[in-house]
């Protein structure tokens, strides 16, 4: 039977109204120490159309941060100005987990108040530069964890993921891909340590199944999802063994809410995730190369291929907060304003229309 972008998924203790999620998207709008501000509610609240939301990257400690004004969770103030967040998501009878991302090696000193020093699995710089005050920057060579670092790290991950909670979030994303710290442990490339958790698969698995034991043992495994994205060169990372990898880290998660898979034009690792996972699945949908940004028409065929329970839309729903009204009127769609999408005011993050005005505020 085939499905629709409209009927309601359950994931864990989170019952969605619909099948489209929001994407985490990064916006650089939070305040210099890492706190939400009024226009994030707003912007977040205008999409609470969609089954889910899944923040922006979210910072678990202070060395998390990589880049400019980006949020946190892990202070007193951070928590508590995400509950206008959270509450203005709820009203409008939404569903918004937090993504706690730490970017280990990708960052630079410069780009934040605490100057803190980047930290990897190992001390490898990443190719490439980041964006600084003053213009382009190289990647400084991280600093590499000790044990006893790696143990603070998964205890920040479980006491963000509480945060959370505390703050009104309806759960939390664990990001493991892309580039970042946990996705940096699990790549040969980036990993080269050679204690319990460098050199075998199941070593560099090891610290991404420990955050997500430890999570899951603080809120409930059915709060917790995870965002993976096997073979995604992205922030310079290069699998040699992406199929045996994936398999091991399946094999090695609790049975968490849900597991989401950013496709880098692999289909057949998809589908290898997919029979290999046992929970739910969302999936944002880039078979191929040449595939763009995920479209109703993509997002439906997933659907009814089985290859996912749920569907992740980035740019559709960052253009057209009412996405889901425009999917089911057959458009018209907004575009999007690629020079405002990283840090600025409320323009092109707030001022998006609708196709109805004063549905949404």
């Amino acid at each position: 039977m085939s499905k629709t972008l409209f009927e309601p998924v359950t994931l864990g203790k989170l019952a969605l109204n619909n099948r489209m999620v929001m994407a985490p998207m990064t916006r650089n709008r939070a305040t210099a120490d890492g706190r939400a501000t009024e226009l994030m509610a707003t912007y977040y609240a205008q999409r609470a159309s969609a089954g889910l939301i899944i923040t922006e990257g979210i910072q678990p400690s202070t060395v998390g941060q990589g880049f400019l004004n980006t949020p946190g969770l892990h202070t007193d103030e951070q928590v508590a100005s995400w509950q206008p967040v959270t509450e203005a998501v709820h009203r409008a009878d939404g569903r918004i987990v937090a993504q706690l991302m730490h970017s280990g090696r990708i960052g630079h000193p410069s780009l934040y108040p605490s100057a803190h020093h980047s930290v990897a699995p190992s001390p490898i710089a990443a190719a490439g530069q980041c964006f600084g005050p003053d213009g382009p920057l190289d990647y400084p060579v991280p600093h590499e964890l000790t044990a006893d670092e790696i143990a603070q790290a998964v205890r920040d991950f479980a006491a963000a993921s509480q945060n959370a909670i505390d703050a009104g979030f309806d759960g939390v994303e664990l990001h493991a891909g892309n580039g970042f710290l946990l996705h940096q442990f699990l790549s040969d490339n980036t990993n080269h340590r050679t204690d319990a958790y460098g050199g075998s698969v199941a070593a560099r698995t090891r610290f991404v199944a420990e955050v997500a034991e430890a999570t899951a043992g603080r809120i409930g495994a059915d709060r917790v999802g995870m965002r993976i994205s096997p073979a995604n060169p992205y922030n310079d990372i290069a699998e040699s063994d992406t199929a045996h990898l994936y398999a091991e880290l399946v094999q090695a998660l609790p049975p968490l809410a849900f597991l989401h898979v950013m496709e880098a034009a692999n289909r057949p690792q998809t589908l290898a995730v997919r029979e290999q996972w046992q929970g739910q699945l969302i999936l944002n949908p880039h078979s191929t190369t040449d595939a763009g940004p995920v479209s109703p028409e993509t997002a439906t065929e997933a659907l009814n291929d089985g290859v996912a329970d749920a569907v992740c839309f980035g740019a559709m729903f960052l253009a057209n907060p009412d996405l889901p009204d425009r999917i089911r009127a057959g458009g018209p769609y907004n575009t999007v304003d690629e020079s405002a999408l990283y840090g600025g005011d409320h323009r092109g993050y707030t001022d998006y229309p609708v196709l109805r005005q004063g549905d949404v505020t």
